[in-house]
């Protein structure tokens, strides 16, 4: 990670000048990737594939660039089920969806189950869970793609994209037979941009791990009841061409696809725009636990109450906002299982959520605009006495922003509940971040946060406070 000069700041809105929509979601992309166990890169490869498919039915420009934000979005919803999956299957939600895209039919679903259902457990846990699992399989299933399509739906509509975007992303577990979820569709009362998506991520799975051939009998396998019988020759005759699987492992692939005319085209990027997006990525994050659910937004809100008492700028202040928003976009990455966990986390499972920091950087650093958010959001668990983590940084290499969203978040931290502990109130959270001051965290932000709750008039007025301001107050917070 290379930390910026803490006494230097990019002028809020000139980057954005020359960033790209694609640039932008191509980048975060790599955040769904993340929460859908998939290799970094899954819904760009998609949507690589799935524009050749496009191009060879001469797709109408704007139908064009509907479908190419359909692939690159279509795991917009996909952290709404994790908790859930882990909570049922008693299993790492991350494998747990790696795996379940390579199964077909009844055989193959039932040996998925036995493998990833509370595996490591003792034997007879194992089919006791698997047994409860069996008895609702049919509802299970309906429930998470409902959550999971719905809530991507949702979130495609918040970003500002078109009802065709939207429904292709609600439509993505539709089979051509009838037998897909959520709504049961049949034939071409399935958006086609649903139907190019859901080959498009067969290909990619299986291209990796059983070669072309293997990806192209696999949609042979499935035409007429997963697949539209008519698109699966011209997806085989787009995969089987000389150069398909090489230039879909190419390391310059994404560049290509975030060079196309679809990536500069729907909505400029500008700073409106940048706070849609933020604020739509931080429901995805959140969906990831429960007991998230609102952290993010709650922490932007109380990252904007210190930067008005330290007396930041309007700009300053939204960029501040829009890095708070973002801050834990790592956690994507993290196994509900470490996530939601009521006990005292390992050593190996601590380690792992460490990451999480880490993470977030990866993905927020590839987006030029957001290179000085990134190290921002990314040091938010540092420490002033340099025993924070993920890096270790000290006094000496921590900015101003970087404490501000440390108190912040510690902050939030304290005064919601975790999956081990109520909230705790007011004046405990005070006694512990005290004993903090100076040595975890900045006193001057510290002061500027008491100050600004003590004007709030917490608790009786936070929740008009918040919800005023479109920040919900009475959601659990994160586990660490």
């Amino acid at each position: 990670m290379t930390i910026l000069d803490p006494n230097s700041h990019h002028t809020p809105g000139a980057p954005q000048e020359t960033l790209q929509l694609g640039e932008l979601l191509g980048a975060l992309s790599h955040a769904l990737d993340m929460t859908e166990g998939q290799p970094k890169g899954h819904c760009l490869r998609c949507c690589w594939i799935g524009m050749q498919v496009a191009a060879e039915l001469g797709m109408a420009p704007q139908a064009r660039s509907d479908l190419y934000f359909t692939l690159l979005m279509k795991d917009l919803g996909c952290s709404s089920n994790a908790a859930r999956i882990c909570q049922l299957y008693k299993t790492d939600d991350l494998s747990f969806k790696r795996n379940f895209k390579t199964v077909n039919g009844l055989r193959q679903g039932l040996g998925f189950l036995w493998r990833n259902t509370a595996g490591g457990a003792a034997v007879w846990t194992r089919l006791k869970t698997l047994k409860q699992v069996l008895a609702k399989t049919s509802g299970l299933a309906a429930e998470l793609i409902d959550t999971r399509c719905n809530r991507g739906a949702a979130i495609a509509r918040q970003m500002r994209f078109s009802e065709a975007v939207a429904e292709g992303i609600a439509c993505l577990d539709e089979h051509w037979d009838g037998g897909g979820l959520p709504k049961g569709l049949t034939g071409d009362s399935i958006p086609l941009f649903s139907r190019i998506a859901l080959m498009a991520q067969v290909v990619d799975v299986f291209a990796a791990e059983r070669g072309i051939e293997g990806a192209a009998a696999e949609l042979e396998r499935r035409a007429g009841t997963w697949f539209d019988p008519e698109l699966v020759p011209v997806f085989t005759s787009v995969i089987r061409r000389p150069r398909f699987l090489p230039d879909l492992r190419d390391p310059g692939l994404e560049a290509e696809v975030l060079a196309t005319p679809q990536a500069r085209h729907i909505h400029p990027v500008d700073e409106d725009y940048l706070d849609k997006i933020s604020e739509a990525f931080s429901l995805v994050i959140d969906a990831k636990s429960p007991f998230t659910h609102g952290h993010s937004r709650r922490v932007a809100r109380y990252t904007a109450m210190i930067c008005d008492q330290l007396g930041y700028t309007p700009a300053r202040r939204r960029w501040m906002v829009r890095g708070a928003l973002l801050h834990d976009i790592g956690k994507l990455g993290i196994p509900n299982a470490i996530l939601d966990k009521p006990g005292k986390m390992t050593e190996a499972e601590t380690a792992r959520m460490k990451q999480h920091p880490v993470l977030g950087h990866q993905v927020l650093s590839r987006i030029f605009a957001f290179r000085e958010l990134a190290d921002v959001s990314a040091a938010h668990h540092e420490r002033l006495d340099g025993k924070g983590y993920p890096f270790g940084l000290d006094a000496g290499q921590l900015s101003q922003e970087m404490r501000i969203l440390a108190v912040a978040d510690i902050f939030d931290a304290l005064t919601a509940d975790r999956p081990y502990r109520a909230a705790l109130p007011l004046d405990e959270t005070y006694a512990i971040m005290d004993k903090l001051s100076g040595s975890g965290i900045d006193p001057d932000c510290y002061a500027a946060l008491q100050d600004a709750v003590t004007a709030s008039g917490w608790p009786s007025g936070q929740d008009r406070l918040l919800q005023d301001s479109g920040w919900v107050a009475t959601d659990p917070a994160e586990t660490a």
